[in-house]
Parts: structure tokens; sequence; C-alpha cells
């Protein structure tokens, strides 16, 4: 975590899809000439100045990603927040549809009773 100046709370540091796959590949060849996944993230962060946690969860997602590991791959979990998103829309659509139709049927029978 980054300190925000003189305020005291923390804020999160965002990186770059190119940073976080370097931090990868770093882990992966040093894992590679090690021979061991000890430590690894440990070192390849605190090398670079990232968070531990971050770089062990862009490990965990990139060998997701690649298929080494079970878990909803990057393209799968923006896929979802897309339809989440869509989904939102359509029943924002559907209410203001749904109130329009209230307000002109109810405005029909004002004038069919006159």
């Amino acid at each position: 975590m980054v300190s925000n100046q003189g305020s005291g709370k923390p804020t999160a540091r965002r990186y770059s899809p190119e940073e976080k796959a370097a931090a990868v590949r770093m882990v992966r060849t040093l894992r590679a000439e090690l021979g061991t996944e000890h430590g690894t993230v440990h070192r390849v962060a605190t090398q670079l100045g990232y968070g531990v946690e971050s770089v062990r969860m862009w490990v965990k997602q990139a060998d997701v990603d690649d298929g080494n590991i079970a878990g909803v791959t990057t393209a799968e979990a923006r896929r979802v927040r897309e339809l989440e998103q869509e989904n939102r829309e359509l029943r924002r659509a559907n209410e203001i549809l749904k109130r329009a139709a209230s307000f002109f049927g109810a405005e029909l029978d004002r004038q069919h009773r006159k």
C-alpha cells in the first residue's frame, strides 16, 4: 500500500497490465531457476516494491488464464461483468417502460371516461 500524503490512510496502487505480466514472468523464471515455488513470490514482490499478496494473486490468475489450474479466467470474469451491467441496464429500461405504460394507460382511461 502507498500512504496518502499526510492523511494516514493507505491507498491502493494501480499496476499496469505490463507491470503485472512482468512480475508474473519474474516469478515463473525464478521458480524454474530454483526448482521450487517456496519464497519466489515474496522475493519478486520485495525486489519490485509490490505487495506480496498482489503478486501472489497475479500469478494465480495467470495460472488460471493459462489453464494450469482451475478457476474463472480473466476473459470469463470480464464477460460476466459485462452481462451483469447489461442486465442492470435492461432492468432499468423495463422499469421505465412499465411506468410509461402505466401512465399512458391511466391517461387513456381518463380520456375515455370523458
